[in-house]
């Protein structure tokens, strides 16, 4: 797919590639650059880690939007592979 860079130095990802990622906005993004390359991933939720029980979790900094039933079933099907 191609965009374009406006005057302002800002490019439009396409609706197709936004909703095939789940891109939503005010979203944070890494972008890195090299070899005349643009890199852009969705960046990492930053989490701390707690104590709970005998156990530790990772707890995430900022308030996430609940799974789907699609999504938890999808991710156990990959995990028991």
């Amino acid at each position: 797919m191609k965009a374009t860079l406006d005057a302002a130095g800002r490019i439009v990802v396409p609706k197709a590639l936004r909703q095939t990622l789940g891109l939503k906005p005010g979203q944070a993004l890494d972008i890195r650059a090299g070899d005349g390359r643009l890199e852009i991933e969705i960046a990492a939720t930053p989490v701390q880690l707690k104590k709970r029980g005998k156990g530790v979790v990772a707890v995430p900094d900022t308030k996430l939007p609940a799974l789907s039933a699609e999504q938890v079933r999808d991710t156990l099907e990959r995990v028991r592979r």
